[in-house]
């Protein structure tokens, strides 16, 4: 079996993942890109929720790690300028749940990443409302 056979073999579900996320963003727009970015914001924090209550301590530490990573990317993709006020608030937003997710992330409460998860769905729902609409 050839090399790169070998390490995507290793772990099918990370293979899937990977081949599955690229396809969804091959085509896709910005804005598809960010309400791709928010469902695996929330997925990965469910999952970090989960690892914690399972003291999943690896899977944990992937999920928080995946998370922050996706809220630098979030936020390093405002635009201060042609979003004023919104991409101020939302700054302050990925921020904040930053914060709160390292914080979390050494405790053994799983609450913090449901609380987080359940507001960010909330922004995904909306952003899903206004790309539907234009």
């Amino acid at each position: 079996m050839p090399g790169y056979a070998t390490t995507l073999g290793a772990d099918p579900y990370t293979t899937y993942r990977q081949v599955d996320l690229v396809g969804r963003t091959a085509e896709a727009d910005g804005a598809a890109l960010v309400q791709l970015l928010y469902d695996e914001l929330v997925r990965a924090l469910r999952v970090t929720a989960w690892a914690t209550e399972k003291r999943n301590y690896s899977l944990k530490s992937e999920k928080v790690t995946r998370a922050t990573a996706i809220l630098f990317a979030l936020e390093a993709g405002l635009d201060f300028e042609a979003g004023g006020d919104v991409a101020h608030t939302l700054a302050r937003l990925y921020g904040g749940a930053r914060a709160t997710i390292i914080d979390a992330s050494i405790g053994q409460d799983p609450q913090p990443f449901r609380d987080v998860a359940s507001n960010l769905e909330e922004i995904a729902a909306a952003w899903a409302q206004v790309r539907a609409a234009t």
